[in-house]
């Protein structure tokens, strides 16, 4: 958690560096990461589960799940939308790197999708809104909103004709859940 407040680029480019080197000299000073990483890097990864979630700070995949380095494929864009690149980093997970479980993670208090209940957005965040307008429009839940746009994911996943393949074939699950900012807890769906 951080203690102090980083206001200006110099302050946030320290942080990053520091807390690097705060990383390395833990597993130096014996962190199970000095045994990890040198197996990872020799055996390459195998996650078991690709992780679709919000690019939210407040949603840490890996925190969330206690999941250490290599456990999970991780890919975040706003709002968890998922367009070409993204599925194609899903079918890389599955395919290429043996992930059982495609999780799509939203949560509460998604500025994505309340941008998008207003309508605001603009340049290439305006791209996002579109993604999640359409699925949304009449209602004002934020809520149901946001679970609207957990099952547009779900759908644009399922798109995939690899994806289909594997979970006809009993390989893989496509599920989804959210976050609850405040308590920590997922709910699965």
């Amino acid at each position: 958690m951080r203690k102090i407040a980083i206001n200006t680029i110099e302050e946030a480019l320290q942080a990053l560096i520091q807390g690097n080197n705060n990383f390395v000299a833990a597993q130096k000073s014996g962190s199970v990461l000095k045994e990890i990483n040198p197996i990872s890097a020799a055996d390459g990864q195998q996650p078991y589960a690709v992780i679709v979630t919000c690019s939210d700070s407040r949603v840490p995949a890996e925190y969330v799940f206690s999941a250490g380095i290599g456990d999970l494929f991780v890919i975040r864009t706003a709002g968890h939308v998922i367009g070409e690149f993204e599925l194609g980093s899903i079918e890389y997970g599955v395919k290429y790197l043996g992930a059982k479980v495609v999780l799509v993670l939203g949560h509460n208090h998604c500025g994505a999708v309340q941008a998008a209940m207003g309508s605001h957005g603009h340049g290439y965040v305006k791209k996002i809104l579109d993604e999640i307008i359409p699925v949304i429009t009449g209602e004002d839940d934020v809520e149901i909103c946001e679970r609207l746009n957990i099952d547009n994911s779900i759908r644009r996943i399922m798109a995939s004709e690899l994806i289909k393949d594997e979970v006809a074939a009993g390989h893989l699950r496509v599920t989804s859940a959210k976050y609850d900012i405040e308590s920590g807890r997922v709910d699965f769906f």
